[in-house]
């Protein structure tokens, strides 16, 4: 008769857990990469016992460097910004930069309890007519006080994504086609090489003046600021995708596609069964390039096209020409990085959610 060796039993049950857990902490990794916290990894790791020299050197590397960096970029930052003079005074420092973080936050917050009590007031005066039975005298009158910081990024970010949107639809079954069609890659590309160069600046007189001629309404769903801008990001943005898909779609593994000739597949089902998940990849980097893309040209298209965003607080600051203007400015450079980095980072995501690697 065997007998099992009761500690054997108990190390190897810990064994087991101890891979489950680092199954997990692996898992968990892949989200943290695309969340740009990779640095987290090495931390649970080390407490859950893996190597800790080893997972420190790691940790060093993702967090230490890059918070070393910042801190050299500060430091020299803070020392040099006073040594250059401007029309306006010196150029701000760190400090001064996040004095107007501060301001500007405290702005938003007067002007949104401000909106709020005028809604109030406009909400009692309707309710005091209907309760006296002038129903047809309610009006919904709109707050037009000026835009708080936050209205602005708010509205930048949704211009961007409506002008991104209207890309990707048109991108994308021009990129389908381009790629399975040799004769439609011949027709499309002397048209991107001809547009893609194009900078937003020259595209928006022209865009001014057909969204002028053609959006003739005073009451209609959008601005005309919003649509010129919008439209303005999708010429520009649109060409990344367009010219990422048709190469995803034209290097599709030529045995897939004599499978789908042996099963005689539609076109519509050799498109969605066949061509878009293998070209996915592909297409998502495209999507990537074109929103950040997008997000650049947005900020130049809104300053001249006065779109009520972060382009226009920009502009109107340089306009102004007050001692904090610069500051402002800067507030504003440093918002409008951050969130292109976000917006990468959501892309990047989705990519990681509805595309395959080696690994998965």
């Amino acid at each position: 008769m065997t007998t099992v060796d009761p500690d054997f039993a108990a190390e190897e049950a810990r064994e087991a857990r101890r891979a489950r857990l680092f199954t997990r902490i692996n898992k968990a990794d892949t989200w943290f990469q695309v969340l740009g916290i990779a640095w987290i990894t090495p931390i649970v790791k080390a407490a859950a016992g893996d190597n800790p020299r080893a997972q420190m050197k790691d940790l060093w590397r993702l967090a230490g460097v890059p918070l070393l960096a910042i801190c050299a970029f500060l430091l020299m930052w803070g020392t040099l910004a006073p040594k250059v003079q401007t029309s306006l005074g010196a150029v701000p420092g760190p400090a001064q930069v996040w004095a107007e973080v501060v301001n500007l936050h405290e702005d938003a917050q007067a002007k949104a309890a401000k909106e709020a009590k005028f809604n109030e007031m406009v909400e009692k005066r309707n309710q005091k007519l209907i309760d006296a039975g002038k129903a047809d005298q309610v009006k919904q009158v709109a707050y037009t006080g000026a835009p708080s910081y936050y209205t602005q990024i708010w509205t930048s970010i949704k211009t961007v994504f409506f002008g991104f949107m209207i890309a990707t639809v048109v991108a994308v079954p021009l990129g389908i086609a381009a790629g399975l069609s040799p004769t439609a890659n011949a027709a499309l590309n002397p048209l991107i090489q001809i547009f893609k160069p194009v900078s937003p600046l020259a595209w928006l007189p022209i865009v001014t003046m057909v969204v002028s001629a053609v959006y003739v309404t005073q009451d209609g769903w959008f601005a005309k600021s919003f649509l010129i801008s919008a439209i303005t990001v999708t010429l520009c943005s649109l060409w990344p995708t367009l010219i990422n898909t048709a190469l995803g779609v034209a290097s599709i593994d030529k045995d897939l596609v004599n499978v789908s000739k042996v099963l005689k597949m539609n076109t519509y089902t050799k498109i969605t069964k066949l061509v878009l998940p293998s070209a996915l990849p592909l297409i998502f980097t495209g999507l990537r390039l074109s929103l950040g893309v997008g997000w650049m040209v947005l900020i130049a298209a809104e300053m001249l096209a006065q779109n009520p965003g972060l382009g226009k607080f920009v502009w109107d600051e340089f306009q102004n020409g007050s001692s904090s203007s610069l500051a402002k400015i800067m507030v504003a450079v440093f918002t409008i990085g951050i969130i292109g980095f976000l917006l990468d980072r959501v892309m990047y995501a989705l990519q990681s959610l509805f595309t395959f690697t080696n690994n998965r």
